[in-house]
């Protein structure tokens, strides 16, 4: 049934009396102008599949129009695709999250990532390579071999462009970026996970005399510099407002230090032009009463300037796990036993030695005892499936907030970086009961940017 099917059999029935006088939907905590919709209406996998996330709220029988659009909207694909977890639930992609606007997929706009390194993730290269440009900063040639390198260093980039721009392909579309027809240009900044403000600096530098040539609109910057500076005086500042002035968007990651006495928020970050992004936790729900603040890095910055300007989630974000690799082998592996019978779990572990030493040794336990070892470690290693795990930082927010300027750009192509800006500043939602320093204006509405991104045209 339709939610337009739903919403005319709630005006005939005495389910209508169920949410009279409730503004309030007890799955999203939203309040609403929408019609409530009664539960009884809905099919048992809809039923179902709202009452699993929605876990903390008992005995409730109806729900906003809203929530019933977006859970009808992913239904079969949370059904068939998504990871189920023990309490029935499941695990949330991040459009879904953030009720992002399916209209918008970042079509012809190209992001640009400055990261440690990367890997061509068959999210972004099938079935068409969006790969529109590699280059690594450590050489002075095209030589694309370090793309094709899983080494430690091509996780993070891979995580930071796939979680904008990734398609979902090993989820049948499911654990997609906002953007997921984005072009990306990959710029790889250092031979190891330290990355310098130098670093970043030769790597806008580069995209300053590329933009034209690859259409970049959006630059993602998942890094910080090494200290505390004023932009009056800092180069690398200096070059994001020239990048800004070129029509680039500059969106950077605040860094992961507010638990800290101090926490500084360093260039490119604290540039007065740069969209400076911390970190939301969600808990992994589409219920807003559950939003809480990440340990994300705060100003005010030295020159008085509030940082960070928005926030988006920084934790259970699904990522793909890097190809080819000893954590790769392991999620496939634990997804292998977590689906297995009883029977056979000791004869799967007995016939691959060596991936796990734990379970190596737990295969003179008796299955249930196995079967702990494995929920337990499924969970300690953050694995969704084969090939998707959970990840977490102001790294991956970032990504998020290029996806949905992506969205923006596709929606009104003449926006300028000032306009994008000023957009996600005014449709953010601030979180009650925490700091404006921590969260600037709040949370980002990917849909509100989009509808204002049109208003605009």
């Amino acid at each position: 049934m339709t939610v337009q099917e739903s919403l005319h059999l709630q005006r005939t029935t005495t389910g209508a009396d169920i949410a009279a006088g409730e503004r309030v939907c007890p799955v999203c905590s939203r309040e609403t102008p929408d019609e409530f919709v009664p539960l009884i209406v809905l099919e048992d996998d809809l039923q179902n599949l709202i009452h699993a996330n929605a876990p903390d709220t008992l005995g409730f029988e109806a729900v906003c129009a809203r929530c019933v659009r977006l859970f009808e909207r992913a239904k079969d694909q949370i059904i068939q695709d998504a990871a189920l977890q023990k309490d029935g639930s499941r695990v949330l992609s991040t459009p879904l999250r953030l009720d992002s606007d399916e209209r918008f997929t970042g079509k012809n706009v190209t992001i640009a990532f400055l990261d440690s390194g990367f890997y061509p993730h068959v999210d972004l290269t099938t079935p068409d390579n969006r790969i529109v440009a590699y280059r690594n900063m450590m050489q002075a040639d095209g030589d694309l071999t370090t793309l094709f390198q899983p080494d430690a260093a091509s996780w993070h980039g891979m995580m930071t462009s796939v979680v904008a721009a990734g398609n979902g392909g090993l989820s049948n579309g499911f654990y997609r970026g906002i953007a997921p027809d984005a072009n990306v240009v990959l710029v790889k900044l250092a031979r190891t996970g330290r990355i310098t403000e130098r670093n970043i600096q030769d790597g806008l530098e580069w995209i300053l005399e590329n933009r034209a040539k690859y259409d970049i609109k959006i630059v993602n910057i998942s890094a910080g510099g090494d200290f505390e500076q004023s932009y009056l005086h800092d180069s690398l500042s200096q070059t994001v407002e020239e990048c800004a002035a070129q029509g680039l968007t500059i969106i950077c990651a605040v860094g992961n230090a507010g638990h800290l006495p101090n926490h500084p928020v360093f260039p490119p970050a604290s540039a007065p032009s740069a969209i400076a992004v911390g970190g939301l936790d969600d808990h992994n729900s589409i219920n807003r009463a559950h939003r809480g603040m990440y340990r994300s890095s705060y100003g005010p910055t030295l020159d008085g300037l509030q940082k960070p300007e928005i926030i988006a989630p920084s934790i259970w974000i699904p990522a793909p796990i890097l190809p080819n690799t000893p954590t790769a082998a392991q999620a496939a592996f634990l997804e292998k036993l977590d689906k297995s019978a009883d029977a056979d779990l000791h004869q799967i572990i007995a016939e691959n030695p060596a991936i796990d030493a734990e379970l190596d040794a737990a295969l003179d336990r008796p299955a249930y005892m196995i079967r702990q070892i494995i929920a337990l470690k499924l969970q300690r290693e953050s694995v969704i499936t084969r090939h998707y795990k959970y990840v977490d930082g102001t790294s991956f927010a970032a990504p998020i907030v290029s996806s949905v300027a992506a969205q923006m750009l596709e929606a009104n192509p003449r926006l300028t970086p000032q306009q994008i800006k000023r957009i996600l500043i005014s449709t953010a939602e601030r979180l009650p009961h925490y700091e404006v320093d921590r969260q600037g204006w709040g949370v980002i509405d990917p849909r509100r940017a989009v509808e204002k991104a049109l208003s605009l045209g």
